[in-house]
């Protein structure tokens, strides 16, 4: 049974499990999602980086553009896997960037405009496993993104298994998924988070929205709000600001 973490920590610990029951089922193609908009990409990257300490050298890992990657070169120290960009320009290979050696992939942050080049690169990994942390394939505001382009992508994300996703929503409610679990969905009530949803997909927007207005019209103090905030939240934010220093 999944229980809403109370910190950063605890979130990117149940994330970890998460990757490893995938990987033990055979899933090949997993992503995860912490999505708080103050997260800093590289040290939020980083603490992944223990849970494929088994791989060594035979991990790599693909950032989006070659700053981002020369930043982590720059940064990490003593790591024995590679990293790589996942390279859009001309001259860029895909073929070039896989060798037969490399056993598992970590693709941190790609984005709608890499979306080709990313599935060029899957195809040449398949059938070996790949984790896709805080992917932004499906935002709206990167520009230049065509028709066709957005078909490959959701022909492309369709393939991809959400193997953990926690996202809040303002200060009343939080989306998690945690693999085998279910989607679900989970209210403040009381000083604490309540789980008032199970689906078996990932609830739109709009279903979110219906299940959170129906417990609202069941609640009988809207008005009232509990005298200290849910643990959850604060958790979150105090680890958040430690990823900041």
């Amino acid at each position: 049974m999944s229980e809403l973490p109370n910190s950063l920590e605890d979130a990117i610990a149940q994330a970890g499990a998460a990757i490893q029951a995938a990987l033990a089922d055979g899933q090949t193609k997993l992503q995860v999602e912490l999505l708080f908009p103050e997260l800093k990409l590289m040290p939020l990257a980083e603490q992944f980086l223990p849970f494929f300490q088994e791989y060594g050298d035979k991990l790599k890992v693909f950032f989006a553009d070659a700053g981002a990657a020369g930043l982590a070169r720059r940064d990490w120290a003593d790591i024995e896997f590679k990293i790589e960009d996942i390279g859009t320009g001309r001259g860029s290979s895909a073929a070039s960037k896989i060798q037969p050696e490399d056993e598992i992939f970590l693709f941190i942050t790609p984005t709608s405009v890499e979306v080709n080049q990313l599935e060029k690169l899957c195809e040449i990994i398949d059938p070996r496993p790949l984790v896709i942390l805080n992917p932004r394939l499906e935002d709206s505001g990167v520009v230049g993104i065509g028709y066709a382009a957005r078909q490959t992508r959701d022909r492309f994300i369709s393939t991809i298994e959400s193997i953990y996703y926690l996202r809040p929503i303002f200060d009343e409610a939080a989306v998690m998924r945690s693999y085998p679990g279910l989607w679900e969905i989970w209210q403040a009530k009381d000083g604490e988070y309540e789980k008032i949803a199970e689906l078996p997909r990932k609830p739109s927007g709009d279903e979110i929205d219906a299940i959170l207005a129906s417990q609202r019209q069941t609640t009988t103090s809207d008005s009232e709000q509990p005298a200290n905030k849910p643990s959850v939240f604060r958790g979150l934010q105090r680890f958040i600001r430690a990823l900041r220093n």
